[in-house]
């Protein structure tokens, strides 16, 4: 950890999202979805997990879809804010998404809704989740992906070049897809997978898709960014350009957020293995019934005759 850069400031991040705990009961749409989602995924393994934790819970909504599975046994709860923590099922434990405090092989599930994407050692928590599941346990996450906020991001960028002549992050980077399956891969997990989601949501203004980012914790804390404030000119110029660039019809506007789901299981003798390189006893040219040609050999096509 100690050589880590720290792109986000975890500390101003605990304060902020303990100030909203009590807006996010109706802010969680978003995770909602996650939730539904995730569920759905861990219910089609068809296979048992006696014993999982909710990573980064908020207030336990992924934790309470995955227990409501026949296929869950007990659920634990993890979060960083006391304030969220309090508010999860029990037993629930206080910790940081990149300092856990688990034995290894204590889980046979882990999954986490939206929180991976604001730690500083992604890496280093991928390898702690990957350590804390027994063999052939199961990881399961979604993150935001280097789409989200785009729109956001673009305006606020564009508007604090132009009325103060220099500009500084206000919406925090993501990871793409194939980035999270590369971590995946470093960290230690078989048979990784990750694929990704837009989805389009529609807010009364750019006012109340910014309070809804910050309630779920989404503010800017990346310790880069410029200490001062945006002024309330920069701030309406910005609204100005996003209505302009991503308004509806009745007045509204629109924002995308990516979803990057991952899943990876802790190794295990019995898991699928891919065959070594030579070792078909079939040929894919006979497969489909074509030519086999060494990849030195011109490909020939057939003249194209012209029309007379």
């Amino acid at each position: 950890m100690s050589d880590t850069p720290l792109l986000f400031d975890r500390r101003l991040l605990r304060q902020r999202r303990a100030r909203f705990v009590d807006e996010i009961a109706n802010r969680e749409v978003l995770i909602a979805h996650v939730a539904r989602e995730i569920a759905e995924r861990v219910d089609i393994m068809l296979r048992p997990f006696p014993r999982a934790l909710d990573l980064g819970a908020y207030r336990g909504l992924l934790g309470r879809n995955i227990a409501a599975l026949k296929s869950v046994g007990e659920v634990f709860y993890a979060e960083s804010v006391y304030e969220y923590a309090a508010r999860c099922p029990r037993p629930t434990i206080v910790c940081d998404e990149d300092l856990l405090p688990f034995a290894n092989g204590v889980f046979n599930l882990v999954v986490s809704g939206l929180a991976l994407h604001r730690v500083n050692d992604l890496p280093g928590s991928l390898i702690q989740i990957r350590r804390a599941l027994a063999p052939d346990g199961l990881f399961m996450a979604a993150a935001l992906g280097s789409n989200a906020l785009s729109e956001l991001r673009e305006c606020l960028l564009e508007a604090e070049e132009e009325i103060e002549r220099g500009a500084s992050p206000r919406v925090s980077p993501f990871g793409d897809v194939r980035a999270y399956g590369a971590l995946l891969q470093r960290a230690g997990f078989a048979l990784p997978v990750t694929d990704a989601e837009d989805v389009t949501v529609i807010y009364p203004s750019p006012r109340e898709l910014m309070r809804e980012i910050r309630v779920l914790g989404g503010g800017n804390v990346l310790t880069a960014r410029s200490k001062r404030p945006l002024s309330r000119r920069t701030l309406a110029r910005a609204e100005e350009l996003y209505r302009t660039r991503y308004g509806t019809p009745d007045g509204k506007v629109t924002a995308t957020f990516q979803f990057v789901f991952m899943s990876g299981w802790a190794p295990d003798p019995s898991q699928q293995k891919p065959l070594a390189p030579g070792s078909a006893r079939a040929r894919l040219a006979d497969a489909l019934n074509t030519e086999e040609r060494s990849a030195g050999d011109k490909a020939s096509f057939p003249e194209r005759k012209s029309k007379t």
